[in-house]
C-alpha cells in the first residue's frame, strides 16, 4: 500500500462513529414506558434504533434502565448492543456513561459518538447524516442539533471530549458539555426536535397532528 492509500485508510478509520440511544427513563409523567408507544407500524424505540442503523457501519448501543426486561423483549432480534444502567434513577449522566463505556469496550477505534433519545419521534436518517457530514466537513469537536432556540441531542462528540462525557454524574447530560464548549460546536438545524413526548397529552396531540403525515 502506498503512502496516499495509507493516509486515506487512516482518515477513514478516524471518522468511525458510534451511536448511543438513551432509553433508560421511567416515563413517570407518561404513565407507561414511552419507549414502547406505538409509532406508525413500530414503536418509538424501534424507530430510534432503525434510524440509528441508517448510518453505514455505525455500531448502535441502547441503554435501558426502568422497565428493562419489558423493553429488551421489544427489541427482539435487533443487532444493537443492549446494556442496562442499574442506577438509572440517578439521572441521565449515568446512562450516558454506561453507553459510552460499552461503545468503547466493544469498538475501541471509535473516533466520535452520537447520542440520541427515543422521544423525539421526528428524528430521521437525514438528521443523523447531517450531523456526520458537519463533523466531516468542519472537524468541530461537537455537532449539535439546533431547535427551539437551544442546542441539544441528537449531538455528536469527538473522542477528545469522551473523558468529560465519562465524568458526568447525576442529572448532568450532554447539553452541559455543549454549553461548556460552545466555541467548538457546530449546529445543525433540527426544528422538529422541539417535539418530544412526556405526557399522554403530548402523545395524543402528536398522534393527531403528525402520525398520519409522512416523515
Amino acid at each position: 500500500m502506498n503512502d496516499s492509500a495509507i493516509s486515506k485508510a487512516s482518515a477513514l478509520r478516524d471518522m468511525s462513529i458510534g451511536i448511543v440511544i438513551l432509553a433508560a427513563g421511567e416515563s413517570a409523567r407518561m404513565g407507561e414506558p414511552k419507549q414502547l408507544l406505538p409509532f406508525r407500524d413500530t414503536t418509538l424505540l424501534r424507530h430510534a434504533v432503525e434510524t440509528a442503523h441508517s448510518i453505514p457501519g455505525a455500531p448502535v448501543i441502547v441503554v435501558l434502565g426502568a422497565h428493562a426486561d419489558q423493553i429488551r423483549a421489544e427489541l427482539g432480534e435487533s443487532s444493537a448492543i443492549i446494556v442496562e444502567n442499574s442506577r438509572w434513577p440517578d439521572g441521565m449522566g449515568g446512562s450516558l456513561r454506561e453507553g459510552l463505556t460499552t461503545l468503547l469496550a466493544t469498538h475501541s477505534e471509535i473516533s466520535a459518538a452520537i447520542f440520541l433519545v427515543c422521544d423525539q419521534p421526528l428524528l430521521s436518517a437525514t438528521t443523523l447524516s447531517s450531523l456526520v457530514a458537519a463533523y466531516q466537513n468542519t472537524g468541530s469537536a461537537i455537532v449539535a442539533s439546533e431547535y427551539g432556540g437551544t442546542l441539544g441531542v441528537p449531538a455528536l462528540f469527538a473522542r477528545e471530549l469522551f473523558p468529560e462525557l465519562l465524568a458526568l454524574s447525576g442529572s448532568e447530560g450532554a447539553r452541559q458539555i455543549i454549553h461548556a464548549h460552545r466555541d467548538r460546536t457546530t449546529s445543525v438545524p433540527f426544528p422538529e426536535g422541539t417535539i418530544d413526548l412526556d405526557t399522554p397529552t403530548d402523545y395524543a396531540a402528536f398522534r393527531e397532528n403528525f402520525i398520519s403525515t409522512p416523515v
